[in-house]
């Protein structure tokens, strides 16, 4: 196992070592290296599924593959973090969801060559630094990253705008999430320093400068709850079933990006009360990102972090996906001096909070919530300071094994 701790340096040549462990018979072979970021989202939440608009930035925690090319159509592909090795044959990738950690390297390869791309056998050894489970979009930095890999190996050209949207159908149709396109966006297109506000509709998207006296905080609750993954299409269900409720009365809308909060509480009546507070959910969280997006830009921090809250007390109330942990993290943020906002982030269940804060004011807010999130669940938090990433990208170099 590589430690998730040690510098990019480390890193790759720990990875290199573990390549030459494993597919020593390789002797001659050129193994390149290559990283995909995950992200934290702090704004826009269930919303990008709805053709809305969120707000991620790319972090600092990577998916690291090294590759190299063999001479049959197979993917040999290691797993540090499930210490598992498994073969895949590029002819014969078809087949539903096997719930394992395998499908997501299999549907990146799927649609591929669905797509036309004939793509080379290849070595991968996969190093995983973004926590599973926390909210923070392991799935789609695996995801880009494999992808980045396969085609650079293949001497494939595709659009990054591409990848992501081939990385997304991967996630539909081989792990059977029916994700939005925010987590593999930002694993291509973040940038150091910045976060990225994103039309999901559109794709047209703005990066905005994170102010140089706040950091990004994220809070792991260490809790996952196992039904996320269902009640997650579950809710992508209700908003569907809002918008075909909604059409007879508001004709031109496509999706709840088309619905202002007018329209929904004049025709709140035609909806099931949980169908409208899920619409009642994205309907004001698309705006909320909006209006996130100009606090940013005009570096007012305490309208950015008051639009969290109400964001996290919407998810909580309205959308229902968040979690005594989560809440108890959020509370204690806000009883913690210097910090401007908080929220949980991710698909909910479990997983991570995002908080804004005052450089300043992030070691005694560490020390604070630690203590008092450990004394009242028993469980030590996770807690990162974040450093903002550039999206998915080749690691320098090429090295002979």
């Amino acid at each position: 196992m590589i430690s998730s701790i040690s510098s990019p340096e480390s890193t790759a040549d720990l990875l290199l070592a573990l390549f030459r462990e494993l597919f020593g018979e390789l002797s001659g072979k050129s193994v390149r290296i290559f990283r995909a970021p995950g992200r934290v989202n702090l704004i826009g939440e269930h919303t990008d599924y709805n053709d809305g608009f969120v707000m991620p930035a790319a972090i600092r925690f990577y998916t690291w593959v090294a590759a190299a090319k063999c001479e049959d159509r197979v993917l040999e592909v290691y797993s540090d973090h499930f210490d598992e090795k498994i073969n895949l044959s590029l002819d014969a990738l078809a087949g539903p969801p096997r719930r394992h950690w395998s499908d997501f390297i299999r549907g990146v390869a799927a649609v591929l060559e669905d797509a036309g791309y004939k793509l080379s056998g290849s070595n991968l050894v996969i190093h995983g630094e973004v926590p599973v489970g926390a909210g923070l979009s392991s799935s789609a930095s695996l995801e880009v990253g494999t992808a980045l890999a396969l085609i650079s190996l293949s001497g494939i050209d595709v659009s990054r705008l591409e990848l992501v949207k081939l990385c997304q159908k991967a996630e539909h149709e081989y792990v059977g999430t029916f994700c939005g396109i925010m987590d593999q966006f930002i694993a291509n297109f973040g940038a150091v320093g910045h976060a990225l506000m994103l039309d999901c509709r559109s794709l047209e998207y703005q990066l905005l400068p994170i102010p140089q006296d706040v950091r990004l905080v994220v809070c792991n609750s260490m809790v996952r709850h196992d039904l996320a993954s269902g009640e997650y299409n579950r809710r992508r269900d209700d908003c569907e079933a809002g918008v075909k409720l909604l059409q007879p009365h508001l004709p031109g809308i496509r999706a709840l990006r088309d619905v202002e909060v007018a329209d929904l509480e004049a025709y709140k009546h035609v909806l099931p009360t949980t169908v409208y507070r899920r619409c009642r959910h994205v309907v004001t969280e698309n705006r909320r990102v909006l209006e996130a997006a100009k606090a940013f830009q005009s570096n007012d921090a305490h309208r950015f972090g008051y639009l969290m809250y109400q964001s996290h007390a919407s998810l909580r109330n309205d959308y229902e996906v968040s979690c005594k942990e989560l809440d108890l993290l959020v509370d204690l943020a806000s009883s913690s001096g210097g910090v401007y906002g908080a929220r949980m982030t991710g698909g909910g269940f479990g997983g991570c909070t995002v908080n804004l804060i005052r450089a300043d004011c992030v070691a005694p807010f560490n020390t604070h919530v630690a203590q008092a999130y450990r004394e009242a669940t028993g469980t030590s938090p996770d807690i990162y300071v974040c450093e903002l990433a550039q999206g998915a990208e080749p690691w320098p170099g090429e090295t002979t094994v």
